[in-house]
């Protein structure tokens, strides 16, 4: 059996250690800001000599931070429920059914992956705004409602899934959407809510596609209310600290909550 040496193990922790430390310091450093005076700001001091809680109360008389809260909630469940739905479904059809074109929309699914959104966005942006939904949640969310990752992952997932458990309800009379619903579903869910969970973190963390729909506060997640906040206060860096600190309070929250699930998460669909 091989026996590290104390030496690697100290060196090992260490490293540990250091990766954890620049991982955090910016966290840190953010709410070391947000408690700053704005003479106090541009330093480089590690604890703030006379904290401050003004930037909090500018930030939310400035900024509708709850409303906007919702918003990254509201779009991020809807995003991940739409995709979900979908995946499932479209998963589903190309593992059970057979069909002249079945391997040509496969083909299709997998190279539209390779596809960056930013080649698409602008028709978008048009159909999304000759529908009406500029700057509106449902705009920010409607391209986003199907995900190839998600019909892939699960696709998968229904392969391995026992054939002869499906045949057997299918001679019990069982239709197609009752076995997906009262078979896969419910035998495949930690599948389902690991996926969940990793569609949600993608939901909350998009940028570039809110950032071009929401026009308002009220009608913006939290990423781009801070984006708007800048441009109408550029100098009010304690008081964007400040907001930026609230609003990684939920996600931290959800995090600390499900951490284990969604570790397990990543490590699923890591290594796929």
């Amino acid at each position: 059996m091989f026996h590290r040496s104390p030496i690697q193990s100290f060196a090992r922790h260490g490293m540990l250690v250091l990766l954890c430390v620049l991982a955090v310091f910016p966290l840190y450093w953010m709410l070391n800001s947000s408690l700053k005076n704005e003479s106090e700001i541009f330093t480089s001091s590690i604890f703030p000599h006379k904290p401050v809680f003004s930037n909090y109360t500018y930030a939310f008389t400035q900024m509708p931070i709850v409303r906007m809260a919702f918003n990254s909630f509201a779009v991020s469940i809807m995003m991940t429920m739409l995709q979900l739905a979908t995946s499932l479904l479209a998963a589903y059809a190309l593992v059970r059914w057979r069909f002249r074109g079945k391997g040509v929309i496969f083909a299709i699914l997998s190279l539209t992956w390779l596809i960056p959104f930013q080649s698409i966005m602008i028709p978008n942006y048009v159909l999304v705004n000759d529908l009406g939904l500029n700057d509106t949640l449902l705009g920010i969310v409607l391209p986003f409602s199907v995900s190839t990752f998600a019909i892939l992952s699960l696709y998968q997932s229904f392969q391995s899934f026992p054939g002869v458990l499906i045949e057997a309800a299918q001679i019990d009379g069982m239709s197609d959407w009752s076995i997906l619903t009262r078979l896969i579903i419910p035998n495949t869910r930690s599948t389902i809510a690991s996926l969940g969970i990793l569609q949600f973190i993608n939901a909350w963390n998009e940028y570039l596609w809110p950032m071009l729909i929401a026009k308002s506060m009220n009608h913006a997640p939290l990423q781009i209310g801070l984006r708007l906040f800048v441009n109408s206060d550029t100098n009010m860096w304690g008081s964007l600290m400040a907001a930026t600190t609230v609003s990684c309070v939920p996600i931290l929250l959800i995090y600390l909550i499900l951490r284990r699930q969604i570790v397990d998460s990543f490590v699923r669909f890591g290594i796929k």
